[in-house]
């Protein structure tokens, strides 16, 4: 071999060797790479390609009313998803696409969208979320009448029911897509309402197709616990009724209200209007804020106004937000004022319609600025007088003012269970001179929340003990076994037992003879305040003064029972909180009584007027018939000639007004028929004249004072229907007299 083809081999060698070292560590350097710095990662999509993981939504927990009624529960509902790569043929694209846009409804461009799905280079595509069970029946039989079974899939979902709508919407809120809560006890309580997922992982083969169930493992899901609240479903109707009638009625920007058991501090009822569906809470309710809305042409002002007026809705204002409350707050310096003997219920002030205080270049003026004259402490609350309070604030002296307005929790959060509570806006104790303490002194000055007021007025309804205000009685798990029981906290002690029963009692006097009379329920001895603010600042450049009305109330007066506060924001007319809020309580009173089981307590003079069970005739005589009728102090007209009742109108057991008429056939004459006339704006009497000229029985709620100022307002006929001579219609009469106190 000669010396260059020694060469030559020896050349070839080394570069072989480098190859080799070269391809040796570029292979380590490879499985280094894929091994160590991408491992996780290949492993992941590995384990991905390798099992099918599914997730099982867990029910999410729901919220009952006191008694057991659901107000927001969960229920299973479909997601529903195709596998491209199994649809292999435009024969199966076109029948999925043209089956689903029959079932939601698509429109062609959404059909378009659906087919491009159905080519995707993924085994899935989401079609449809949260698809009902008739639906989700409808494709499965689709499904396996076309044998479609490995290109569609469902997965189970579950969706936030609420069965009674705008009941409460603003106490139990809404949850979003993904079912977390999003307002309200929702909110508040998601971490208890929401459950934990339960899965199924899957091994899939090679060509991913599930394996044996020998593969498969699952995890439960664990559903949420679920909500008992204090709301009573049938006092939180009554209060929305009324809410809701005075606020179309008069236009007003909101209507709010609570309901308190003043002796536990359980919320029985809570409502702030414009409210909204559970159900649908992106949509507008208010007919106000519709008509407003429509009247804007500019597409983005539109949207702009709609999403503000939805947001608004969404506010629950009892607990978000603050407001001055005028002269309700006159009964937390006269329990105040009491507790510090710097004034007894025979002290006695004479207001002549104004009030000058030293440092304010002008008088202070009371509502009624004829004056009221000389009247004692219980008559200074009757009449709402601001003189009075004014001097009774300054008799108090700063320091005492302001001990028992932190007393009564007017300084801080009251912590109820509901989330976005406000801080109230007030003067703090070095702030105060004498003209900010005689503003102060009958309402003004400091803004307060709703809620901590409702608080405030238990302590004095209660015997002075301070409560904290709750919505949640107790959380069960989905055994019902009971996780948490609220019990009722004591924050402190306020004012003595003896100084909370005189208020009560003046405040029962400013419903019997004062501005709050058309708070009156027979039989239940209601106490009450009326209030009136002006907005300052809020009036546009040529509008009249805004103003916000109020009404507080105790039930009964020498037992209480419940607290409450009702409030009409900006309403279109200048009557205060007598006229707009006090009938309201009175509604809701009457029928919160008859739910809480408390027996009516009827004087002398109630029972006179009270309605009276109309004995049952049929089947007697017409002479005994007759007698029965006089013996129960009730008038009858006979119909027909023959000698025996074969109907009556009204019926047996139904309630008659005393002196009430009613009609007894006695053969089978054709019933007797007469019109419902219109009682709007009658006063008692002359709604009883008209009822009587035709033949209908009158039964009169509210406010039943003889008077001018007193007259109907609503009636349980509508007007110019037809109803049988003798039905008894409920008319109920409020005091319109304009007091803005």
């Amino acid at each position: 071999m000669s010396m260059n083809t020694g060469r030559n081999m020896i050349k070839r060698i080394l570069i072989l060797s480098v190859v080799m070292v070269f391809l040796l560590c570029s292979g380590a350097a490879r499985i280094f790479y894929l091994s160590i710095v991408r491992g996780e990662e290949l492993a992941f999509k590995a384990e991905s390609q390798q099992l099918k993981d599914t997730e099982i939504s867990a029910m999410r927990g729901t919220i009952y009313d006191t008694n057991g009624n659901v107000l927001a529960q969960s229920a299973t509902v479909w997601n529903i998803f195709i596998d491209p790569l199994e649809i292999d043929s435009d024969e199966k694209r076109n029948l999925i696409a043209d089956k689903f846009a029959q079932l939601f409804k698509y429109d062609e461009k959404e059909r378009t969208e659906l087919l491009k799905k159905t080519k995707a280079q993924n085994h899935y595509e989401i079609v449809e979320k949260k698809v009902e069970n008739n639906i989700k029946e409808k494709i499965s039989d689709f499904m396996s009448e076309n044998r479609l079974g490995n290109c569609i899939g469902m997965e189970q979902a579950t969706k936030r029911y609420y069965p009674y709508g705008s009941l409460a919407s603003s106490v139990i809120g809404f949850t979003g897509a993904d079912d977390q809560g999003l307002s309200g006890l929702e909110a508040y309580y998601d971490e208890e309402l929401t459950g934990e997922n339960g899965r199924i992982i899957t091994a899939k083969d090679a060509v991913s197709n599930e394996i044996a169930n020998d593969y498969e493992t699952s995890i439960e899901a664990m559903d949420g616990n679920s909500l008992i609240t204090t709301l009573n479903q049938s006092v939180q109707y009554y209060l929305e009724k009324g809410l809701r009638n005075t606020l179309e009625e008069y236009q007003a920007k909101g209507a709010y209200g609570i309901v308190m058991n003043c002796n536990t501090g359980a919320v029985l009822a809570m409502a702030s209007l414009p409210d909204f569906d559970c159900n649908e809470p992106y949509k507008v309710t208010y007919s106000k804020d519709k008509k407003a809305i429509k009247a804007i042409k500019n597409k983005d002002e539109k949207s702009k106004k709609e999403s503000s007026v939805v947001q608004n809705q969404w506010r629950n204002f009892t607990v978000s937000d603050t407001y001055v409350p005028g002269s309700v707050f006159k009964t937390f310096m006269a329990s105040a004022a009491l507790e510090e003997n710097v004034v007894t219920l025979d002290t006695s002030y004479t207001c002549t319609g104004s009030i000058n205080v030293q440092g304010w270049n002008r008088p202070m003026y009371c509502h009624y600025h004829a004056g009221h004259g000389t009247q004692n402490l219980t008559q200074g609350l009757e009449n709402s007088c601001n003189p009075f309070f004014i001097t009774i604030g300054q008799r108090l002296g700063v320091h005492n003012y302001f001990k028992y307005f932190d007393a009564f929790g007017f300084t801080e959060k009251t912590g109820i269970d509901l989330p976005g509570e406000t801080l109230p806006q007030y003067y703090k104790e070095e702030e105060y001179g004498i003209v900010e303490l005689s503003s102060a002194s009958f309402g003004q000055t400091n803004s307060l929340s709703p809620i901590q007021l409702c608080t405030g007025l238990c302590a004095i309804a209660n015997g002075g003990k301070l409560l904290k205000p709750y919505l949640v009685e107790g959380i069960v798990d989905s055994n019902g076994k009971t996780v948490k029981k609220t019990e009722t906290k004591v924050v402190r002690q306020v004012i003595s037992e003896e100084t909370s029963k005189k208020v009560c009692r003046m405040m029962k006097s400013v419903v019997d003879n004062g501005t709050g009379k058309n708070a009156y329920v027979a039989g239940y001895r209601v106490a009450g305040k009326t209030g009136t603010s002006t907005k300052l600042g809020e009036s546009a450049a040529g509008e009249g003064d805004k103003y916000i009305v109020s009404f507080a109330g105790i039930a009964p007066a020498d037992d209480p029972e419940i607290a409450m506060i009702v409030i009409v924001d900006e309403p279109n007319q200048d009557l205060g909180g007598g006229a707009l809020c006090a009938p309201i309580a009175s509604e809701v009173v009457e029928e919160t009584m008859n739910v809480l089981g408390i027996e009516p307590k009827y004087d002398d003079d109630e029972i006179k007027d009270m309605s009276k069970y109309t004995p049952n005739v049929v089947d007697r005589s017409v002479e005994d018939a007759k007698t029965d009728l006089t013996q129960s102090g009730l008038r009858y007209v006979v119909i027909g000639s023959g000698d025996k009742v074969v109907k009556q109108c009204p019926t047996g057991a139904v309630t008659v007004p005393a002196s009430g008429t009613v009609y007894i056939y006695t053969d089978n004459t054709q019933k007797k028929m007469t019109t419902v006339p219109d009682f709007t704006g009658l006063t008692v009497n002359e709604a009883k004249s008209l009822a009587q000229s035709h033949n209908l029985n009158i039964e009169v709620s509210g406010n039943n004072m003889n008077s001018g100022t007193v007259i109907a307002f609503r009636q349980s006929e509508e007007k110019d229907a037809s109803v049988e001579q003798g039905t008894v219609v409920t008319v109920s009469f409020k005091n319109t007299q304009s007091v803005l106190d």
